[in-house]
C-alpha cells in the first residue's frame, strides 16, 4: 500500500432525511471514521435537513454554493457524500465544485482497496469498484482524465477508469470467471470439513467490534488488527482448542456496516458463505460504543438476509473494561460478557461455547481397552470428554462425554457400550 506523506482534506456532506437526530448524527461520525481510516482529514463537515435528497444534486441549490466557495476556502482536495450518489447527482456536483466529489460507497470500496490481501479479495474489491463505475462512466471523460490517484480511485481498478465500457464489461466477466473458481475451491475445502465433520465457528459483528483481537487470542493467529474500520477483509480460519482438548475450527470474517453497498454484499458473497456453513456465529457487540444497539440491530439484519437464523449464536459483548456508562445487554438469547484481552474472560467464553456444543451432541459412556491408543487420542481431540478413568481390573478406559452426532468416532463407540 502506497504510504501518503500528506492527508487529503476532505469536507463531509450529510442529508438527514428522517427525525432521528443520535441515528445520523452517528452516521455522520462513522464518515468521518472511514475517512480517517482511508488516510484522509476531515476539515469540514455538511448537513442539510430535507425530506429526500434533492434529485439533481443531493443537497439543494443554495447549500451546493455554499460548498463550492467552503471548499475554495478551505482549499479541499476531496468533498465526501454520506450516501451513495446517482451518476447524475455525481455529474452535476463535479461541474459546480472544484474538488473530487466521491460517496460513502467509493470511501469504502476505497478502504477495501487497502485492506484486501489474498487474490480473491483483491477480485471481489475489483469487481465491486467496476460495477459501480460502470453506471457512471458517461460524460465522466474530462473528470476521469484529470484523476491522479488519491481516495476513491485507489486499488486494482484506477489503472482501467478511462477503458470504454465494452472493455469493463469483459473484466467484470473475467472477475466472476476467476471467483468462481476460487468459490469452487472454497466449497471443496468446506466439503472436506464437512465430511470430517469438524465442528466451526464464524465470528461475525459490526466492523471495529473487536473481533480480530477475540479471534487472535481464542486460535492465537495473527490476523490484523487495528482500532480501524474493516481491519479484516479477507476470512481467517484457525484451529481452537477448548478447554476439554476439544478441536474446533474458527473464522474472522469481514466487518458489518449499516447502509453496506449491496455491490460489496454480493462481492463478498464467498467471504459471508464461510458463516452460513457454522455450526455456531459469535456475534461480538463492541459494549464501549455508545450505538451499541444500532449495530448489533444493523449484524442481525445482514444475518437474516445470508439466511442464518437456523444456526445457534452467542452474544459476545466485548470492552467490558471499557463499557459504555448507559450499556444494558439487548440479547434475550444466549449472550456473555467480556473483554478479549482478559485470559479469565476467553476462558468463561471457551466454556460457553463447550456448553451450547453440547446440546447439539450425544451423550456416551464407554469402556476403551487400554491398547485402543488412537481412539483415546480422538476423544481427547475431537469429543468433548468429561471423565476419563483407567480401571484396573479390565485394563481399560471407562470414558464419558459428547460427542457429534454422526461423527466418525460416534459409531466407533457403540462396540464399546456395556
Amino acid at each position: 500500500m502506497e504510504q501518503k506523506t500528506e492527508k487529503e482534506k476532505a469536507v463531509l456532506v450529510g442529508c438527514q432525511t428522517s427525525d432521528d437526530d443520535s441515528r445520523f448524527n452517528y452516521s455522520m461520525e462513522e464518515l468521518a471514521s472511514l475517512t480517517e481510516t482511508a488516510q484522509g482529514e476531515v476539515i469540514a463537515s455538511v448537513s442539510q435537513k430535507r425530506d429526500q435528497p434533492h434529485p439533481a444534486t443531493y443537497v439543494g441549490k443554495g447549500k451546493v454554493s455554499e460548498l463550492k466557495a467552503l471548499a475554495a476556502e478551505l482549499d479541499a482536495d476531496i468533498v465526501i457524500f454520506n450516501d451513495e450518489l446517482s451518476p447524475s447527482q455525481k455529474r452535476n456536483l463535479a461541474a459546480e465544485i472544484d474538488a473530487r466529489i466521491i460517496d460513502r460507497t467509493q470511501l469504502i470500496l476505497d478502504i477495501f482497496a487497502q485492506r484486501a490481501r489474498s487474490k480473491e479479495g483483491k477480485l471481489q474489491v475489483e469487481l465491486a469498484q467496476l460495477q459501480y463505475i460502470l453506471p457512471r462512466l458517461a460524460g465522466q471523460g474530462i473528470e476521469l482524465s484529470r484523476l491522479g490517484g488519491g481516495i476513491g480511485t485507489r486499488g486494482p481498478g484506477e489503472t482501467k477508469l478511462e477503458s470504454d465500457r465494452r472493455h469493463i464489461r469483459r473484466r467484470i466477466d473475467d472477475i466472476k470467471e476467476q471467483l468462481a473458481v476460487v468459490v469452487q475451491h472454497r466449497e471443496r475445502y468446506r466439503e472436506r470439513r464437512k465430511k470430517n465433520k469438524t465442528f466451526q465457528i464464524a465470528i461475525v459483528g459490526y466492523t471495529n467490534a473487536g473481533k480480530s483481537t477475540l479471534f487472535n487470542r481464542l486460535s492465537e493467529a495473527e490476523s490484523y488488527e487495528e482500532n480501524q474500520l474493516f481491519a479484516t477483509l479477507d476470512p481467517m480460519t484457525r484451529k481452537l482448542i477448548l478447554p476439554s482438548g476439544f478441536h474446533a475450527l474458527i473464522t474472522d470474517t469481514v466487518g458489518f456496516i449499516q447502509d453496506l453497498p449491496t455491490t460489496l454484499i454480493a462481492a463478498f458473497r464467498s467471504t459471508l458463505e464461510e458463516v452460513k456453513e457454522a455450526d455456531l456465529i459469535l456475534h461480538v457487540v463492541d459494549m464501549s460504543n455508545p450505538d451499541y444497539f444500532q449495530h448489533e440491530k444493523t449484524v442481525g439484519k445482514l444475518l437474516e438476509e445470508l439466511e442464518v437464523n437456523n444456526i445457534p449464536q452467542l452474544t459476545v459483548y466485548n470492552k467490558r473494561d471499557i463499557r459504555h456508562p448507559d450499556f444494558v445487554p439487548t440479547s434475550a438469547g444466549t449472550a456473555i460478557q467480556i473483554s478479549a484481552f482478559d485470559e479469565t474472560n476467553r476462558q468463561q467464553l471457551k466454556v460457553k461455547i463447550e456448553q451450547i456444543m453440547m446440546e447439539f451432541m450425544e451423550l456416551y459412556d464407554v469402556y476403551i481397552p487400554s491398547t485402543e491408543g488412537k481412539l483415546l487420542s480422538q476423544l481427547k481431540n475431537e469429543t468433548i470428554l468429561r471423565e476419563l478413568r483407567f480401571e484396573e481390573s479390565n485394563q481399560d478406559y471407562h470414558c464419558k462425554g459428547y460427542a457429534l452426532r454422526n461423527h466418525t468416532v460416534t459409531g466407533l463407540l457403540k462396540r464399546y457400550k456395556r
